[in-house]
């Protein structure tokens, strides 16, 4: 489990792919000194596992399934990625749930500067659009970001310049593609809501109302832990 809060940036000297799938190294000697072979690392949004060490760098291993999903396999030598560690339980918690799987891909649109920010829009793939509400979270290449505004499948972003700083936003180019997260607890909002609504029509009114009550405790435990 990440937060979405990015704690450095690395340099990809080498991406290549392997039987099975592909083998990444990342340059970034102030990061996760205490991490360990088997650990898990939040890469542009990505969630991998650690298999090697060298001098300043790791490598982490990428399922084919991640490559399908993901734009982790675009990356190429040189580039900057995003990074953050898994959670300890003994963490300030400040970002959002993010677990690294990746709902979808998107793109890009444009920004420009307003005011001290600046505003991010992005396409996202439309099956995603029933997740997102306006002052809600997602996930952009592992960054949280609160949504601004939505306009059909486009959603704008404000970003304050030390999250530009701290991540690679602002390295992205036009209608370059991004790693997208939709925020956790919305998934399982709307997997209440569908099933709640496919029975619906099935239902008496006495039978519809047990069942939307059901459903509600079922939400409110998961809520409330």
């Amino acid at each position: 489990m990440f937060a979405g809060l990015i704690e450095t940036t690395g340099i990809v000297s080498r991406a290549d792919r392997v039987d099975g799938g592909a083998q990444i190294e990342i340059y970034a000697p102030e990061f996760g000194r205490d991490l360990a072979i088997g650990d898990s690392v939040l890469v542009d949004g990505a969630c991998l596992t650690i298999a090697a060490f060298g001098r300043g760098s790791f490598t982490a291993d990428i399922s084919l399934e991640t490559l399908d999903r993901t734009t982790v396999g675009h990356i190429r030598a040189q580039q900057k990625v995003n990074l953050e560690r898994a959670l300890r339980l003994s963490d300030r918690f400040g970002g959002q749930f993010v677990t690294g799987h990746v709902d979808g891909i998107g793109r890009l649109v444009q920004r420009h500067i307003s005011g001290n920010a600046t505003i991010y829009q992005f396409e996202l793939p439309e099956h995603l659009m029933g997740y997102i509400v306006e002052n809600g979270s997602l996930a952009i290449n592992g960054v949280s970001l609160t949504v601004g505004r939505i306009n059909e499948n486009m959603i704008a972003c404000s970003v304050v310049p030390v999250i530009e700083q701290r991540t690679t936003l602002s390295n992205l180019e036009y209608d370059e593609l991004v790693n997208v997260e939709i925020d956790m607890i919305a998934k399982y909002v709307r997997q209440f809501t569908v099933g709640f609504e496919q029975k619906a029509g099935r239902f008496d009114d006495y039978n519809l109302e047990k069942e939307g009550n059901r459903m509600g405790s079922k939400l409110r435990g998961f809520l409330e832990g």
